[in-house]
């Protein structure tokens, strides 16, 4: 089969999180707490919710995103108990930690999306996640390898809802059985199968395994290679 488009995820797809700058957020805010910095998923969202001040949705754009996080980081430091120079603190957060070499990308990544730009596939990321998304990428210098930047945040609906991969589809003009598609969580993989996508779970670690589990994205050069020559 020729494909003609192919979609990855972001986090933990094509790019991971800098550890680096996670010690230090969470050593900085300790330093002025006066005690570790414990931020679970349930803590995180409840941040979230008092940064939103009310608002729905949280963020329509860029500038959004960014007074979005500077409330987060005060909310955060008020929630730790730091009560001197709150303002001054979350704006040092906020210049720290906003988009800030926050993501570091994934050996094989550039070498992967090389191979599909050269071979004229159309490209594409949809990701749960903030208007930020292409500005990320643009940081990371691999933007310029997508047409389309699908976000749950503009778009109105998260993985695996049917809604933000076709809205990602119609994005490329193409259909879901031309397209594939990459993720590492697995409920969104399979959504994307179900619409029609050959969808791969990237599985670095082995916790998942299974027909569509890869260990690299360097694995789908391999399968798109073995397609076309099925095909011929």
């Amino acid at each position: 089969m020729k494909f003609k488009a192919i979609f990855f995820d972001r986090d933990n797809t094509l790019t991971y999180f800098n550890q680096e700058k996670v010690r230090w957020q969470n050593e900085t805010v300790a330093s002025w707490s006066g005690k570790p910095l414990e931020l679970p998923y349930e803590k995180m969202m409840e941040l979230f919710s008092q940064a939103s001040e009310g608002r729905t949705p949280w963020y329509r754009n860029l500038e959004d995103e960014r007074e979005f996080f500077r409330r987060y980081y005060k909310y955060l430091l008020l929630g730790e108990g730091v009560t001197e120079d709150v303002d001054e603190r979350a704006g040092l957060l906020f210049r720290e930690l906003w988009c800030n070499n926050d993501r570091v990308l994934f050996p094989e990544t550039v070498e992967v999306l090389e191979y599909f730009h050269k071979r004229g596939y159309r490209m594409g990321v949809i990701s749960d996640t903030s208007p930020s998304l292409q500005y990320t990428l643009e940081q990371l210098g691999i933007a310029k390898y997508f047409s389309s930047f699908t976000a749950s945040s503009l778009v109105g609906a998260g993985k695996p809802s049917p809604i933000i991969y076709n809205a990602a589809l119609a994005s490329l003009g193409v259909t879901a059985e031309e397209s594939i598609y990459v993720d590492d969580y697995p409920p969104e993989a399979d959504g994307a199968r179900e619409l029609g996508f050959t969808s791969f779970i990237i599985d670095r670690k082995g916790q998942y395994g299974g027909k569509w589990a890869i260990a690299s994205l360097t694995e789908l050069i391999r399968f798109v290679e073995s397609a076309e020559n099925e095909s011929d």
